[in-house]
């Protein structure tokens, strides 16, 4: 049924007649809000515009609920590309709509909502305030949101967030379970509302029904984040709201929405057509148009200057102070009904019409000011309250009061005043900082009054502050009359121009008297006011002489100074209105500005400081757009970032350079850094080296962009200086459409030398086992969520927050705001604040505290103890709690200024000098200041105690001080350590990407050197004896290795070998390795490779996720460890070096250098035999040069006889050798306590793994007093193992053995031997029995590991460490070798010793032949089989594309069918991984890819694409194809049809593989609500065209892990590959899961074996397979019942088979050998 076919039952809404509302005495009508807008094409816009609208009542059909719900699944959202401002958004959707509109459209109904990303700077609450009335458009509304108890005290534009929405797209109609007739109710919905917000009762009595509002608004409105531009719309319905009345509902869909989020704000637009019961397609398409039309005027931004109140009163709103809102927690639609538990909040204003407008704690109590000013006791009370109330008519509501007796007029004005909120605090210095913090905040100036005298001069510090950072403050000082000044009297001081220059505007009032008019006093105010808030923003004083009587005793006055105030005392609003004047950009004069980014070859943007959002979110489009690296300071918002996902962070479209300042400390670095062009935006950077940098670049074009004129230039470099807003800079580049040319090389050295660094320093801070003050910064940073906000200190804490705050954290529990996926971002900016105008300590905790007042979020302050010391009367402030969030300071406490340690006076001056005169050492006991304040303190001396008092704090409503304990010395020492070791990565960094030239020569806009293709070899060498480990498989001889040799080639020509040869230790075998080969033969062809791969942190792993599209520990150890290999040699071919030289730049190069390098090679010996065979064996490799011997152990019954074996070699070889035990794992703590007893003596260098249990490790080093090594502990390490390995720091572990292949290759080989290094243990290079390829490649990487070890010990200043004896002896054991030279070691010339020759391992890599002898099957890449077969069913022939690969004869066929919008191609990746052992065939579905379906001429309709059809059609290509049974793999749809053709046609199925598969919907409304929605898409694929229907099917909540994935971009290409639209909207209709039948009940009587495979992160589908397996464990009479099974895939979600399709061939092939062995 489609939704034009379905009977409507409409009915009237509230009939509406426009009234003027009497107090409290009117019945209000609903208005009907159907608008044409018939006359908006002949808007001019004018002053005397008017929409002309039907004056009578009007009827408005209504959609009943079962209607209204068919249409709401049938809404398609489209994401539109974010907008720079909300003009902009609305013209986009504009646009868009009327693209739309231009393409016919076959459907009947339908629904579309568009959203877009605007600034965070367009505010619901302005929106809705400077709607104007005559537009005619109603209902309009605004929610607050986000803020608990709130009031309108605390209302303003500048901190309220909220939800605007105006107009209604349609009506509905339902039912409710409960509620009184008399009741009406405002409700808006939403299908998955988390909180639920009520407002009930406001009613206006003349016997008519109460009528009561509602609103549903979700806190959590947004879900998690998404990085992509992709958003989530599953959700799936547009927001609704409605009206109740005699048990029903009355709903409706608003036409605009803007909410608000952090960061951004969202807008959505949406329309609906049903030409049954609505309006028509066009009528729909135009109203929208014509609305957004409307509406896309430019917002004045008048009232943003104004009070919340005094604008709403034009609305003439009617308030009920009994109205409240409720929110609680609801997942469904929830009837009128107040649960016990609720919580109360209300704040929202509502219109209905032109004159019925209803309003809750929104505005001002009613007040009579004409009143009270003429009752003033006073004339310093009429002046006072004067001042006070143009303050708050401006928008000026928290005022910061000094304690004073001059100043009590303007303090009791202050307090007694309603709507404005008050601090006090008895310190003036404290009070103004925290006065500019509450501007740093909320961007509006604070109001600070004080008494006269010296109280006036301890604002200057803040006044300093202001005006060198531009913050708005408003300073009222009260002063001794002029009679008094200069006469001796108490307090009496010169306060005229008392801060010179530092204040924007200065003015004495006189002291007050009848005789001046008041107005005086009002415009003295609002010029003040405006020059605080004017470019450039800043302090203003009024200095205020009172005379006596200071309080309220009355004196008579003469009420003519009044006059002239009657139209301001009645309209609200203050006195003057300052109109800024709107500047715009000429294009001829910045022509050259646009000239110097579209030649910049090698451009830097550098974002400085900004408190702004909406300057922050212009920055990220600038950034964005021009495509060049971008530097972020601390203070810019953009330094701190949270990623949902770590794949996005490689491609999100932004080059972040976190570390540039210590990538600078490196001379070559520091050489090479020279952009051809700088554009700053924002005036302040807090690195020294960046802007000594900045110098040493001139003269190069250096445009600074900021909004104020002022000159921020020291080095005075500038060549172009634009003053104005971020906004309007970035508007202008993105209009004017410049291109940039950026190099390639410039960006990838960037890239590659800022990973570097970053490791480095992410590395050593987390390994530093105390608590260091870098760390500090570095998990305070991480700790933040993106609710909070935070505000650093100056001295060290801002410096180390620049330099070591984490900027890429991930966030996995974030959840919350899925409005940034709409953002196009893939992350959530963490502000920052600071006071670096003048970069005093002082007044840092008092600004911390306003800031938290002023940005009403949670602020983390992290300060040094001497700058807390200096303003501890800040805490006074901390204990008022007004209108704000909690505040958590962390105070480091080295017990004086360590920035001084830093300096080079520490270097020259005496100690005693330096801890009296500049650390200003001290005891103080901080907890006792936070106890005579009653603060919560919290002193930690850990990294744990930290972390957990840092989240305790971020989870808890209470304001908390934590000391963290540190000491100048320590923390100078690791700041030292720290810019080394980043200076030696930095260094490293350039040097190895600078060498490869063949990888760097690649020309501007060309892609890097690819891969041709990859060919794998397996070979079987023979061994001289069994392996000392037995293969987990047990199918080899133990006297021989099998494995594969890979070759890699690039389409230079070049080629690189690597050795795969799995030991079954890790349950690998060689099959799974052959499989995952395959598929890498396939994948990895094209694949680029980048320069950065031999810096190994973390190169490897983003290439394979980034270019190969599979999670990295997706890969078998071994694999990974091969294709490492293979790689690395290609690219020293490509280079004409070796892997050494890629690896460690630095290594000789020269032929005779290379050959003097040799790699000590420790000899292996199994320990059969008696003692003294053993011991003469150990003797007889003595003999022979070996320095190191190991025995294995734990083979015999009783480790006492190990012992003795032990013994006697010692006793043979003496103590000279040194001498190894490795026992596997393989003992028990006794048993290895009894071993470690009788070897106490035998001087073992260490014994591996001697325990089975590894939490037992630590305890034998203790007990036992035996050196230990880790082996197999290290092997199951994950993608970041330093966590893990933080547990065996102990001093008794002495090394780690790492085995490449075991753990996984290079470059976690690499991480594990550098932090065993690092930590003063050894890390021992072992083989696994490997052929001489894998040997050679181990010789050249345990040389490179001894190079970086002695660099270590060089900055650490530590003694060399003597050359490490690598396990390489296995090489004894073969026999035989894959290449021709067999891999050999000799007795080096000048140690004596057993050594492995540097210079000949690298030729073997490089000139290697391949043994023919012990090859025995070579793997190529497999060409595809591509082919068309005909089959006739009901009438319809079907042409059907099909691919196949694997041996024709092979009876174990699998069949693939896709997903809907998928084809054939979906599955050739893991076709060809799992054709050698089965006949892999796919197919293009109906409707899908190359398939064509003809109808025949005898039918009388169209063709049915059912899924009997289907699989009818499936059924007979079955028997064409082969006569045995077939494994199905389906997915998705394919796994819909899998399963009805496994369950109707058991006799030709073998088994079904069901990937994110589900049985159908059991449910008839759920099937007839499916079954709509799929036709309206299938009508909009036809209509609009396949690429807009891709781009909005793939912003599901269903694809949301998927849109993460690398190659999302690639994938939704790939879908547009379709031969025939039409058939394929036909077969989304036909096969739709509403359409199929319910297979549920079948599942009990199910004969095939079925498999469901599902994605980790795929909620929905997982709660569908386990209700599958429930279904299938009930099966009745099921004799393969025990052979179903569930895996659950980790790492993706519904795309399993795209996300992660290693773990999917795995599972595949192991379910078919259990098939096979079934039918065996």
């Amino acid at each position: 049924m489609s939704l034009h076919q379905l009977t409507s039952s409409p009915s009237s809404i509230l009939p509406f007649h426009t009234t003027t509302l009497p107090p409290r005495k009117t019945a209000v009508n609903i208005p009907s809000t159907r608008r044409r807008f018939a006359h908006l094409r002949q808007r001019d816009y004018g002053p005397n515009f008017k929409i002309v609208r039907n004056s009578v009542q009007e009827e408005v059909k209504l959609l009943e609920t079962g209607e209204a719900e068919l249409l709401l699944a049938a809404c398609i959202t489209r994401t539109l590309h974010p907008a720079l401002t909300l003009e902009l958004g609305l013209e986009r959707i504009k646009d868009a709509v009327e693209e739309l509109r231009a393409k016919d459209c076959s459907a009947k109904a339908g629904m579309y909502r568009f959203q877009i990303a605007v600034s965070p700077g367009s505010k619901s609450l302005s929106w809705f305030c400077c709607q104007d009335p005559s537009l005619g458009v109603f209902p309009q509304f605004f929610v607050s949101t986000g803020v608990e108890k709130s009031t309108n005290k605390f209302l303003s534009f500048s901190r309220t967030r909220g939800v605007f929405g105006i107009g209604a797209v349609f009506y509905i109609k339902t039912r409710s379970c409960s509620a009184s007739e008399d009741q009406i109710a405002f409700r808006r919905l939403t299908c998955n509302i988390t909180c639920l917000y009520s407002v009930l009762k406001i009613g206006f009595v003349l016997n008519v029904p109460i009528l009561s509002y509602v609103f549903h608004i979700s806190l959590k409105f947004f879900g998690d984040f998404t990085p992509s531009r992709y958003q989530s719309v599953d959700s799936t319905h547009p927001l609704a709201y409605g009206l109740f009345e005699n048990k029903s509902f009355y709903m409706f869909i608003p036409q605009i929405e803007l909410v608000e989020s952090d960061g951004l704000s969202i807008l959505t637009a949406t329309l609906a057509w049903d030409d049954s019961s609505l309006c028509a397609y066009e009528e729909a398409f135009d109203d929208m148009i014509y609305l957004t039309t409307a509406l896309a005027m430019p917002v004045e931004d008048k009232c943003l200057n104004r009070s919340v109140s005094s604008v709403l009163k034009k609305f003439n709103m009617m308030v009920d102070e009994h109205a409240r809102m409720v929110y609680m927690l609801s997942n469904v639609l929830m009837p009128l009904i107040l649960q016990k538990n609720a919580s109360l909040s209300s704040q929202f204003s509502l219109r209905l019409s032109a004159t019925v407008s209803i309003s809750n704690n929104m505005l001002d109590q009613s007040r009579d000011v004409g009143c009270s000013l003429k009752e003033s006791a006073n004339i310093n009370t009429l002046w006072a309250s004067l001042m006070i109330e143009e303050c708050y008519r401006l928008g000026l509501t928290y005022f910061c009061i000094a304690p004073g007796s001059r100043s009590s007029p303007l303090a009791i004005a202050a307090t007694c005043h309603p709507m404005i909120s008050c601090i006090a605090c008895f310190d003036e210095r404290s009070l103004a900082f925290h006065a500019i913090g509450y501007a740093r905040g909320c961007q509006k100036p604070a109001v600070v009054i004080t008494s006269s005298g010296t109280a006036v001069s301890n604002l200057l510090p803040a006044v300093v502050e202001a005006s060198q950072d531009f913050l708005p403050l408003l300073l009222l000082t009260a002063d001794r009359p002029p009679e008094l000044l200069d006469t001796g009297a108490n307090q009496a001081i010169n306060q005229v121009n008392h801060y010179s220059s530092f204040v924007r505007h200065f003015f004495s009032l006189p002291a007050p008297t009848d005789i001046i008019s008041t107005r005086m006093v009002l415009t003295t105010i609002d010029s003040a006011v405006y020059h605080a808030t004017s470019s450039p923003c800043g302090p203003v004083h009024i200095n205020c002489s009172f005379r006596e009587p200071l309080e309220n005793t009355p004196q008579e006055w003469s009420k003519s100074c009044l006059k002239g105030l009657e139209f301001w005392v009645s309209s609200g609003q203050p006195f003057t209105t300052y109109i800024h004047s709107q500047t715009s950009f000429a294009h001829s004069s910045l022509a050259d500005v646009l000239g110097i980014i579209q030649r910049a070859k090698r451009g830097l943007l550098l974002i400085g400081a900004l408190f702004k959002e909406d300057d922050i979110y212009a920055a990220l489009l600038l950034a964005k757009h021009l495509k060049w690296p971008v530097v972020t300071d601390i203070l810019s918002g953009l330094r701190l970032r949270k990623y949902k996902s770590s794949f996005s962070k490689p491609d999100e479209g932004i080059l972040f350079v976190d570390h540039l300042d210590h990538s600078l400390l490196s001379a070559e670095v520091k050489q090479w850094i020279k952009p051809d062009a700088i554009v700053q935006i924002g005036s302040r950077i807090t690195s020294k080296r960046i802007s000594q940098m900045l110098q040493d670049c001139f003269p190069c074009s250096y445009i600074l962009v900021d909004d104020h004129p002022s000159r921020h230039d020291p080095s005075h470099i500038i060549t172009h200086r634009i003053h104005s807003s971020i906004s309007q800079f970035t508007d202008w580049v993105l209009e004017s459409c410049v291109t940039t040319h950026i190099s390639s090389k410039w960006t990838s050295f960037l890239r590659s030398i800022n990973m570097m660094v970053d490791w480095e320093i992410s590395f050593l801070i987390n390994l530093e086992n105390s608590l260091t003050e870098p760390y500090v910064a570095h998990v305070t940073s991480e700790t933040l969520d993106y609710g909070s906000t935070m505000f650093v200190g100056n001295s060290m804490p801002i410096r180390d927050a620049d330099m070591y705050g984490n900027g890429s954290s991930l966030r996995e529990n974030i959840h919350g705001n899925d409005a940034l996926s709409t953002s196009g971002f893939p992350f959530h900016w963490i502000q920052v604040a600071g006071n670096r105008g003048a970069s005093g300590i002082d007044g840092l905790l008092s600004t911390a505290i306003g800031f938290a007042v002023g940005h009403n979020k949670k602020v983390v302050c992290v300060i040094g103890d001497v700058s807390f010391l200096h303003d501890t009367n800040g805490l006074a402030l901390l204990k008022q709690r007004i209108s704000r969030k909690q505040v958590t300071i962390v105070v480091i406490n080295n017990h004086g200024g360590a920035i001084f340690s830093l300096l080079p006076i520490a270097n020259t001056a005496e100690e005693e000098i330096l801890n009296k005169y500049f650390y200003t050492s001290h005891n103080v006991g901080i907890h006792n200041l936070c106890s005579a304040h009653g603060v919560k303190h919290v002193h930690v001396h850990t990294k744990a105690e930290l972390q957990k008092a840092l989240i305790e704090s971020q989870h808890e409503d209470v304001d908390c001080v934590i000391e963290v304990e540190s000491s100048i010395d320590a923390n100078s020492n690791f700041h030292s350590y720290l810019r080394q070791f980043a200076c030696q990565a930095a260094s490293h960094a350039f040097s190895t990407i600078s060498q490869l030239s063949v990888l760097n020569s690649f020309p501007q806009d060309s892609v890097p050197i690819k891969i041709r293709k990859l060919e794998s070899i397996k070979y079987r060498i023979q061994l001289f004896a069994p392996l000392t480990t037995t293969p987990a498989d047990g199918h080899h001889s133990k006297h021989y290795r099998e494995g594969f040799v890979l070759t890699l080639y690039l389409e230079d020509g070049s080629r690189g070998i690597g050795e795969i040869a799995p030991l079954g230790v890790h349950k690998e075998n060689l099959l799974d390795v052959k499989e995952q080969l395959q598929f890498l033969t396939h994948a990895i062809k094209g694949a680029p490779l980048h320069s950065s791969l031999p810096l190994l942190k973390g190169s490897f792993s983003d290439w394979i996720s980034t270019n190969l599209g599979i999670p990295p520990d997706s890969l078998l150890p071994s694999v990974r460890c091969g294709l490492e290999m293979a790689i690395l040699n290609a690219i020293a071919a490509a280079e004409g070096s070796t892997m050494l030289n890629l690896l460690h730049p630095c290594a000789p190069k020269e032929e005779c250098s290379i050959k003097s390098l040799n790699v000590k090679i420790c000899a292996l010996i199994d320990s059969d035999g008696t003692p003294e065979e053993v011991a003469h064996l150990a003797a007889t490799l003595v003999e022979e040069g070996f320095s190191a011997i190991k025995l294995k152990v734990a083979r015999r019954a009783n480790p006492i006889e190990d012992a003795i074996v032990i013994q006697e070699i010692r006793k043979k070889i003496g103590f000279q050798v040194q001498l190894r035990a490795d026992a596997n794992r393989k003992w028990s703590f006794d048993h290895a306590l009894q071993f470690g007893a009788n070897v106490k003596d035998c001087a073992l260098q260490y014994i591996e793994e001697p325990v089975n249990d590894e939490d037992d490790i630590i305890k034998f080093c203790e007990e036992s007093g035996l050196p230990v090594a880790l082996d197999e502990t290290i092997d199951n390490l994950q993608e970041n193992p330093l966590k893990m390995l933080a547990r065996f720091k102990h001093n008794g572990i002495v090394a780690v053995v790492i085995k490449p292949s075991f753990v996984g290759g290079f470059e976690k080989a690499a991480l594990i031997a550098r932090w065993a290094q690092q930590q003063g243990k050894m890390a021992v290079i072992s083989a696994a029995f490997e052929s001489g390829i894998a040997l050679s490649a181990y010789v050249l990487f345990s040389c490179f590991l001894e190079m970086q070890n002695a660099e270590l010990c060089r900055i650490m200043n530590k003694e060399p460490a003597s050359p490490v004896a690598h396990g390489l002896g296995t090489y004894k054991w073969l026999k035989e070798d894959v290449t021709t030279d067999p891999f050999c070691i000799h007795r080096g010339a000048v140690t004596g010793f057993m050594e492995a020759s540097v210079f000949e391992a690298g030729q073997t890599l490089v000139n290697y032949n391949l043994n023919q002898n012990s090859l025995i099957q070579c793997f190529k890449a497999e060409e595809v089989r591509k082919y068309q077969l005909t089959v006739d069913v009901e009438g319809v022939t079907f042409s059907i594309n099909m691919q196949e690969l694997g041996d024709e004869r092979n009876d174990n066929v699998i069949v693939f069918l896709h997903g809907f919008l998928g084809t054939s191609e979906d599955w050739i990746p893991i076709m060809k991984a799992m054709s050698a052992s089965s006949r892999c065939i796919a197919v293009d579905l109906p409707g899908h890819g190359g398939s064509k379906m003809q109808v025949n001429d005898d039918m009388d309709h169209g063709a049915n694409l059912s899924m009997k059809v289907v699989a009818d059609m499936l059924h007979k290509l079955f028997l064409i194809l082969t006569t045995s049974k077939v494994t199905i793999v389906g997915y998705s749809m394919g796994a819909r049809i899998a399963l009805y053709i496994a369950l109707r046609c058991s006799n030709m199925v073998k088994g079904a593989v069901l990937i994110s598969g589900s049985p159908g919907l059991d449910d008839e409304v759920k099937r007839k609500v499916r079954c709509v929605k799929d036709d309206f898409l299938a009508c909009a694929i036809i209509s609009h065209g396949l690429e807009l229907f891709i781009e909005t099917w793939y912003s599901g909540e269903l694809w949301r892990s998927l849109r993460s994935h690398p190659q999302f971009n690639q994938i939704v290409a790939s879908r547009m590959k379709h031969d025939d639209v039409r058939a394929l909207a036909k077969a989304l209709s036909d096969l739709s899961t509403g359409r199929q039948p319910s297979l549920w009940e079948d599942l009990k009587h199910n004969k095939s074996p079925i498999l469901l495979i599902v994605g980790e992160k795929d909620e929905k589908f997982k709660k569908i397979a386990d209700s599958m397996c429930s279904k299938l464990e009930d099966g009745i009479d099921d004799p393969v019942k025990h052979l179903h099974t569930m895996v659950k895939i980790p790492d993706s979600g519904h795309a399993v088979h795209i996300e992660n399709p290693l773990h999917v061939i795995h599972s595949i092939s192991e379910f078919v050998l259990r098939l096979n062995v079934l039918d065996s």
